[in-house]
């Protein structure tokens, strides 16, 4: 898979939970690598390409790896993002590359940072704005997966590409699930917009940006825009006393109509044009969506689609096949990248050494 062509959204990672942080002698060199990486692939390369290189699932890996963090950690994310984002502090005008939000409470700053740089750099915020907001509604209720998402970064250029990668987790099953979009050719946030997902395990999920959603994506709006609201709280009422087959994904347990009253009466007094209009609309979220995608189906008989997006299996594969042999060209091109850009850093003696021979490991 190149990382320089593709769909809207470069992947999905899995990663398994873990709590905690790096420590400060490590955080502080992943700073600093991070930072002489980014600034030799951005002279050779472009602003451009550092967000192709972010947004692919494996040379965001790779690039984890070489700063030394644990390979198969949730934290990988956020250290990395962090690190980044410390790492060219005061050199964003220079590189042309801005990196907003973070984990927690850091990521719901995301709109705030954005509309700062523009008034700093001259640029219209806003399309920056509906992009972050757009690809978190998307991972978070758009494609329910049982994932919550906590880390939201947002890297974009002077020219006003951008990239986003986020992060949700699963407490019961422990997992992490990291989630990469590129702005590249984007025409439609809620069709079909994944080009890899990497995932050790699959599970269902109500995926409304599947091709095969399309229909219920229609009725869903329909319902939202022409359908009275008593009708619609009723046909919810009636749902919750059925009992659905076992294998059915969605539950009814959670939906409450009453609580849901004002935000169905909200949609229809908005009149969204399409489903993406309904799914930015302020108070529309994952119990709002799953309400209506049971009454696409149930009633209206226009099921979506309970396809998990996940496709692959962690950064390169394995050398024993499992889950999938090793993907040795991207691997290649990882390390070669990597490898250039920290022959070109100006590292101390002693990091520099550190982060090659981490390479040659790899390599061996």
């Amino acid at each position: 898979m190149s990382a320089t062509t593709g769909p809207t959204r470069a992947g999905i990672a899995n990663l398994p939970l873990h709590y905690g942080k790096a420590p400060r002698w490590l955080f502080d060199r992943m700073v600093k690598l991070s930072r002489e990486i980014t600034i030799a692939i951005v002279a050779d390369f472009g602003s451009d390409e550092m967000l192709r290189r972010l947004s692919h699932p494996y040379w965001f890996q790779a690039f984890g790896c070489i700063l030394g963090f644990d390979w198969h950690s949730s934290g990988v994310t956020t250290t990395l993002c962090g690190a980044l984002k410390e790492g060219i502090k005061g050199l964003e005008r220079d590189l042309g590359l801005f990196v907003t939000g973070g984990k927690g409470k850091t990521s719901r700053r995301t709109p705030s940072e954005l509309e700062s740089w523009g008034e700093r750099i001259s640029i219209n915020p806003a399309p920056l704005v509906y992009a972050s907001r757009m690809s978190a509604k998307v991972d978070s209720s758009a494609i329910q997966d049982g994932y919550q998402l906590y880390h939201h970064t947002f890297f974009f250029t002077r020219r006003g590409s951008w990239a986003v990668v986020q992060q949700g987790m699963n407490e019961i099953a422990r997992y992490a699930r990291r989630y990469h979009w590129l702005s590249e050719a984007v025409t439609d946030f809620v069709n079909e917009p994944h080009s890899a997902v990497l995932s050790e395990a699959r599970g269902q999920a109500l995926n409304l940006v599947a091709g095969e959603s399309d229909p219920a994506r229609n009725t869903i709006t329909e319902i939202a825009t022409n359908q009275k609201p008593e009708a619609i709280l009723l046909d919810l009422r009636k749902i919750k006393t059925l009992s659905l087959p076992s294998h059915h994904y969605l539950s009814t347990a959670d939906l409450h109509p009453d609580s849901l009253k004002r935000i169905i009466l909200s949609t229809y007094e908005r009149q969204p044009e399409d489903f993406e209009q309904l799914l930015g609309l302020p108070g529309v979220g994952a119990k709002t969506i799953r309400a209506l995608s049971l009454i696409s189906e149930l009633v209206h008989g226009v099921a979506p689609s309970y396809r998990d997006p996940a496709r692959y299996s962690f950064a390169h594969g394995g050398k024993d096949g499992i889950p999938y042999p090793v993907d040795r060209k991207t691997y290649d091109q990882s390390i070669e990248l990597l490898r250039k850009a920290i022959n070109k850093t100006r590292l101390g003696i002693r990091e520099k050494n550190e982060a090659m021979g981490r390479l040659n490991r790899v390599l061996t």
